[in-house]
């Protein structure tokens, strides 16, 4: 579900060109962060549960998370509540899967950045233009901070994919929380990155001053 934002910088109000390029990709960040957000609170409940199936000692613990697309094997037939880790597992990858199109959105995202910056310093030079498109950034700060942010969440994502394959194997309790808390706080995505894309709203006029 996309969300409106509404900000008082009337300057980028009604615009056209690369100021409209610009402000609607601050308002596709703000989005997809909402989006990530979700899914992080999804997977991170799905990691609960099968740190907590795992932990039980009467589980099977399967050879991959996901395992592969065949038949159960005699092994996990034979241990009670192997069918239901399994399922956890794949619930996991879905949600690590539709992660990986958020990324792949956030970089479109960046190219279209980078596109209207290469605009820019084709028409005003090196330099590009004088006059900020909306409050005080240079196009150049947008494609930065665009990078910024999009660098933050593909380490984010890797992490992920990481604890997808390893979180139903552990068998110590010291790592399973490592991995949950991980999961929950996500260290590649710091307080300072979020200040980074408020910064980016106010800047194209989502944000009232």
């Amino acid at each position: 579900t996309n969300v409106s934002l509404r900000g008082t910088n009337l300057r980028c109000t009604w615009i056209t060109g690369s100021a409209r390029k610009i402000r609607d990709n601050a308002a596709d960040w703000h989005n997809l962060m909402l989006r990530w957000d979700r899914l992080n609170d999804e997977g991170f409940n799905l990691a609960a549960s099968i740190v907590n199936m795992s932990s039980q000692g009467d589980l099977l613990v399967l050879d991959t998370c996901p395992p592969p697309s065949q038949s159960t094997s005699a092994e996990a037939q034979q241990v009670a509540g192997a069918a239901e880790l399994q399922d956890e597992c794949l619930k996991l990858q879905d949600v690590v899967d539709r992660m990986v199109v958020v990324v792949k959105k956030m970089e479109h995202l960046v190219e279209i950045q980078r596109g209207v910056l290469q605009l820019e310093e084709f028409q005003f030079g090196p330099e590009g233009r004088r006059v900020p498109l909306c409050l005080s950034w240079k196009t150049r700060e947008f494609e930065e901070m665009s990078g910024v942010l999009l660098a933050a969440f593909s380490q984010e994502l890797k992490l992920k994919q990481t604890i997808l394959q390893e979180v139903a194997h552990t068998m110590t309790s010291d790592l399973s929380k490592v991995y949950l808390s991980c999961w929950l706080h996500q260290p590649f995505i710091p307080a300072a990155t979020r200040l980074g894309l408020e910064a980016l709203l106010l800047e194209t006029g989502h944000r009232p001053l």
